[in-house]
């Protein structure tokens, strides 16, 4: 006996929400992420994989739908990527392992020693380069926060 899921007809179209090329537009942009040493390049190996892992994993693949340019580097695959970003590089001189993950948007320092939501981030890339909000975890670009 079939049973149908309830997800809908499949051969209907899909289509995206009204509004989404305006959002594509808003996070044209650059998102690199520098892990810190993973057993693999995204960390969702093993048998306990963390949840901030997951999510990031996630977020970026939406991102990269939405139209930003995403990279994503990890030092136990590419340490020269880290060696050759003076930002991420500084970063580590002076937090060490304490400043992965690294977050850049735009080329500027957003977040470091944690992973951003993926509000935190489309926010950053919906708004002009300026100083940060007044309650932000994070650097804007250009801000001297970092």
């Amino acid at each position: 006996m079939s049973r149908a899921l309830p997800l809908g007809n499949p051969a209907e179209r899909i289509t995206e929400p009204a509004g989404s090329t305006h959002l594509k537009k808003l996070l044209a942009g650059t998102v690199a992420v520098y892990d810190p040493a993973m057993c693999c390049s995204t960390g969702l190996c093993g048998p306990g994989v963390d949840p901030a892992l997951m999510a990031i994993a996630r977020d970026l693949r939406w991102l990269e739908k939405q139209g930003a340019v995403v990279q994503r580097f990890g030092l136990s695959q590419e340490p020269n990527a880290f060696v050759s970003n003076p930002r991420v590089g500084g970063l580590m001189q002076a937090f060490g392992d304490g400043a992965l993950p690294a977050v850049l948007i735009n080329d500027g320092v957003f977040c470091y020693g944690r992973y951003p939501s993926r509000d935190e981030i489309v926010a950053e890339l919906s708004r002009t380069v300026g100083a940060p909000e007044p309650d932000s975890p994070c650097c804007a670009p250009g801000s001297g926060c970092c």
